[in-house]
């Protein structure tokens, strides 16, 4: 029968054997044969297909503003009363298809447009024949809105709810609504998820 000390100091013996290096003056040249089928265990077995963790995860940037909507973060409705849709939002069903691109608002040419969210105007001017401002709320998120005559400017700061011009005519709008879209990545998606009090299945 064996000792606890004598069997501790065999288990030494025979992994020193196994494992060059392991314990001093022990491994192929001591003279002790490693034991066949005995693996040492010196951290947990690798998973075939996977790659080794050589570093921390990356920290992905950041998520666009309607991802990190909180209650009082909604977008404010731009003009100043709670939204009603002459037209929703209809993802096209690819990028050069068919669809409604944003919401529109009714609203009658004079209307006083607020800015929905802080940020800064990225564009300001005239497309075909109408006058359209796109405010970029951060670094993905960016929204437009048209038919607009405004006095801002590219590179003007905005904070929601401030006045940003008045609604002109022209586009499919004419001179009875307020298009709003919104550019996520470069993609369109639907606004109402930026004004809406509690969450909602919504097309993206």
């Amino acid at each position: 029968m064996l000792t606890s000390t004598r069997r501790a100091l065999l288990l030494v013996l025979l992994v020193g054997a196994a494992v060059p290096g392991l314990v001093p003056g022990l491994g192929s040249d001591s003279g002790i044969a490693p034991v066949p089928g005995l693996v040492p265990v010196l951290g947990p077995a690798p998973v075939p297909g996977l790659a080794p963790v050589l570093g921390p995860a990356p920290v992905p940037g950041p998520a666009p503003a309607a991802e990190r909507l909180g209650n009082g973060d909604r977008w404010a409705p731009p003009l100043g009363r709670p939204l009603v849709l002459a037209a929703p939002f209809r993802a096209p069903p690819h990028p050069y298809g068919s669809g409604h691109r944003g919401i529109d608002l009714p609203a009658r040419a004079g209307a006083v447009i607020a800015a929905p969210a802080t940020g800064s105007v990225s564009f300001s001017g005239t497309v075909a024949d109408r006058g359209v401002i796109s405010i970029r709320v951060d670094g993905r998120t960016v929204l437009s809105m048209e038919p607009v005559e405004t006095e801002l400017s590219a590179g003007d700061v905005v904070v929601r709810g401030q006045p940003v011009g008045e609604v002109s005519a022209g586009g499919h709008c004419g001179d009875e609504c307020l298009h709003l879209g919104v550019r996520v990545d470069g993609e369109y998606v639907n606004p109402m998820r930026y004004f809406l009090r509690r969450p909602m299945l919504l097309p993206w």
